[in-house]
């Protein structure tokens, strides 16, 4: 849909099938069209005047909804020289964080600890240059990764340490998470974005439920969750036990836990960029104040016309085109329990999403390995040169391929991942 779908011609004409056709013809058509519309174009009219007269109160409603994160904002203009250099100037890459935070009303009945605040999930979105396409990159908790210096929540600082990923976010908030995400993949963070429980549960209620597909019963009394085999609709509070279960759906691990919430978004993308919702103003007013009242975002992000700004090209992204991954990773050699990036195909999938090249995914593809071409090109940092090293990039004199040998042409590879597109029970 184009950004003047919708707009009258000049003159206020209204353009019609047949416009070109006989008098005659078109003239029956259009009088009968009219006959039939009359009562819909009263009820549109009367909409249109109501919203004149509320619009701004509604518009400064939900733009004040929105929590802009000034603190990260200023961490990270401290480190702006060490930061990664954008390589595609239209692309953009937002970090979605799903905090565990245990604060305040709602959010308390899921834990005892209201002083910590956990990344328990993490997502890097891509969204390229042309916006034919959407891939978003789960980045795993347990993943070994090189923390920098990042102040703490009481104001003091650690260092830098060699620890789990989600132990970022944990220790040092938003602007920690977003500096560690570039370090490990030479990817420059545009934006990034915070959701809480209680901002999860209020979206999927927005949009009357989402529906999953259970291979088998559920019954999880940590989670809260009791659900038959087959197609679900899920309600708030049953969304958020379905993507955070572990030891009830699936193997117990983080992989699949991460390849189910890859899919619930899915559906939720489904679900609201569906015309019973966007055509509907009863509907999305309330996703709108939902989304909105859930978000704590980056300063530029934290308005209705930057939101607007972003999400404007994704309206004709086809549900297929709308992909979803785990970065490739295997068991850490010193805690199985912990992973560590799975070389070279991590190294060759943040290469791919930094340069705004093509990303392919298929489930069928090795999970291990996401490229079959061998050495893949190296991701860069703020200088465009990098190495890999267990934590991530760092930096390679050469200013190219290690030991400095060219590039070489290889086929494009494909990832281990899925699409929105895909059905859960087929």
């Amino acid at each position: 849909m184009s950004d003047t779908a919708g707009t009258p011609p000049a003159g206020g004409g209204t353009l019609g099938p047949g416009a070109g056709a006989s008098a005659s013809g078109a003239g029956r058509a259009l009088r009968g069209r009219r006959r039939r519309t009359a009562g819909a174009g009263l009820g549109a009219a009367a909409l249109f005047a109501v919203a004149a007269g509320t619009g701004w109160a509604v518009y400064a409603h939900l733009e004040g909804n929105i929590t802009a994160d000034e603190a990260a904002a200023a961490e990270l203009a401290r480190f702006e020289r060490e930061r990664p250099t954008a390589l595609a100037e239209d692309a953009r890459n937002i970090l979605l964080i799903g905090s565990d935070s245990r604060s305040g009303d709602e959010n308390r009945r899921y834990g005892r600890d209201p002083g910590t605040e956990r990344s328990d999930t993490v997502i890097l979105l891509h969204l390229p240059a042309d916006r034919g396409s959407a891939t978003a990159v789960s980045l795993p908790r347990d993943l070994m990764v090189h923390v920098p210096d990042c102040p703490g929540r009481d104001g003091t600082r650690a260092g830098p340490v060699f620890t789990m990923f989600n132990r970022a976010f944990q220790e040092g908030g938003s602007a920690c998470a977003v500096r560690t995400v570039e370090k490990l993949t030479g990817i420059r963070v545009d934006h990034h974005v915070v959701v809480d429980f209680h901002g999860f549960k209020e979206m999927v209620e927005a949009v009357d439920g989402v529906e999953v597909c259970l291979r088998e019963p559920v019954d999880d009394e940590a989670a809260e969750l009791k659900l038959p085999a087959g197609r679900v609709t899920l309600n708030g509070e049953q969304a958020l036990g379905y993507v955070r279960a572990r030891k009830s759906l699936g193997d117990g691990s983080d992989t699949h836990r991460m390849e189910r919430q890859q899919r619930f978004l899915g559906a939720l993308v489904n679900k609201v960029s569906g015309n019973d919702v966007l055509l509907n103003p009863a509907k999305l007013y309330p996703v709108l104040n939902a989304a909105t009242s859930a978000l704590t975002t980056d300063p530029e992000l934290a308005n209705l016309r930057g939101l607007y700004e972003l999400v404007r090209g994704l309206r004709d992204i086809p549900a297929e085109h709308v992909q979803f991954l785990t970065v490739p990773r295997e068991p850490y050699p010193d805690d199985a329990d912990r992973d560590r990036l799975s070389q070279p195909a991590a190294h060759e999938l943040f290469e791919r999403l930094r340069r705004d090249a093509p990303v392919t995914v298929a489930r069928d593809a090795p999970r291990s390995s996401g490229t079959e071409s061998g050495t893949a090109a190296p991701a860069g940092n703020s200088d465009g040169a990098n190495t890999v090293s267990d934590g991530g990039v760092t930096p390679d004199e050469s200013g190219g391929r290690p030991g400095g040998a060219p590039e070489e042409a290889s086929p494009a590879p494909t990832f281990s991942g899925s699409t929105a597109a895909e059905d859960a029970c087929v």
